[in-house]
């Protein structure tokens, strides 16, 4: 059975969705709809062969795809999707995953009542290596875990001129980090780790010429003790060949050793005592973006779909992720940890 796939959007970041669905053997990616001009010419000249509609109606004249990929800014993303509701069985929307929690709860309950199956395109967790640490710790490599940090330093929010080549609506959010890229370790600190207890952020802006935060700590509790941090300032780097590949570097310590991955991709398991690290080797390809993660996580919706196999990031669970970073704001207003087990008082 081949699916047929939809897209609309097309920008910057639609364009490793594009090549995703391309490659994949059981989907075909039949037509894709932007309302802008000059994302649909660009487009037209990187992928010849694929249907460019101006808007939604005209994509979907045709009929229905069996899956519509919404690779669009938040802003727009409920109002498009609710009238597609029970008409399109599934319906990938890229994250951040709508405008705020309350905006992702009704999406999410609306889905769930039409009838439509919901998933977020939260791909970071399929990042080669994450799946290859998660199979260290399942394994026992270092033992129970006690912490973790991930220090985010992508470097590219320094300057006059940031972000401006890529993604220029970086800018003008009023929340940044934790909104468009905390958001990532959230849920890989969840995939990890299971469900934290409290979280306690403290957040600032680096760079004055973007208008929200751009650093910060954010560190997630559990009952066992375990704190695992992300430790982020998007101004600053780090040592790697490509800065975007990992963004950052990772240490998860373990009560009988240590996991260790740097900016190349490059696994390091130190065992207690052991005065030196050994490589995990693990299956990775350099390829797109993260390691190939958006065809790893696209690939997994299909495989879901077509066998039943377990789906990581329906809407409702991914709801999680952004009640925690609901928090995290409050926590950072507030000068406070957060009990995440405790209802917010209205």
């Amino acid at each position: 059975m081949t699916l047929k796939i939809g897209m609309v959007g097309g920008g910057y970041f639609g364009r490793f969705h594009i090549n995703a669905w391309r490659r994949m053997k059981h989907a075909t990616l039949t037509g894709l709809a932007d309302l802008s001009d000059t994302c649909r010419a660009d487009l037209a000249a990187l992928y010849p062969d694929l249907a460019l509609h101006r808007d939604v109606d005209s994509l979907l004249a045709g009929g229905y795809p069996d899956v519509l990929d919404v690779a669009i800014a938040p802003a727009h993303q409920a109002a498009l999707i609710r009238p597609l509701l029970g008409r399109i069985p599934t319906i990938i929307c890229q994250k951040p995953f709508c405008r705020s929690l309350e905006e992702a709860e009704d999406l999410a309950r609306e889905a769930e009542d039409a009838g439509t199956l919901l998933i977020v395109h939260e791909n970071f967790r399929f990042m080669p290596w994450y799946r290859a640490i998660v199979e260290a710790i399942r394994e026992g490599k270092i033992g129970t875990v006690r912490q973790a940090c991930f220090r985010l330093r992508p470097g590219d929010g320094a300057g006059a001129d940031a972000y401006l080549s890529r993604q220029p609506y970086f800018r003008d959010m009023e929340r940044f980090l934790v909104h468009e890229t905390g958001i990532h370790w959230i849920d890989v600190f969840r995939y990890l780790f299971g469900e934290p207890d409290a979280v306690y952020a403290d957040l600032w802006r680096a760079n004055p010429v973007i208008r929200g935060e751009d650093a910060g700590l954010l560190t997630l509790t559990w009952e066992n003790g375990l704190r695992a941090t992300l430790d982020a300032n998007r101004t600053l780097d780090h040592v790697a060949k490509n800065p975007r590949l990992t963004m950052g570097e990772f240490i998860v310590e373990g009560d009988e050793g240590a996991l260790m991955l740097d900016g190349d991709g490059h696994l390091l398991h130190r065992m207690r005592g052991a005065a030196e690290a050994r490589e995990i080797l693990y299956p990775f390809e350099d390829r797109d973006f993260g390691g190939d993660c958006v065809f790893h996580f696209q690939n997994h919706v299909i495989a879901h779909l077509r066998h039943g196999t377990p789906l990581e990031t329906q809407a409702s669970d991914y709801l999680h992720n952004i009640r925690i970073e609901a928090a995290a704001y409050r926590s950072a207003a507030e000068s406070r940890k957060i009990n995440l087990r405790q209802p917010h008082p209205e």
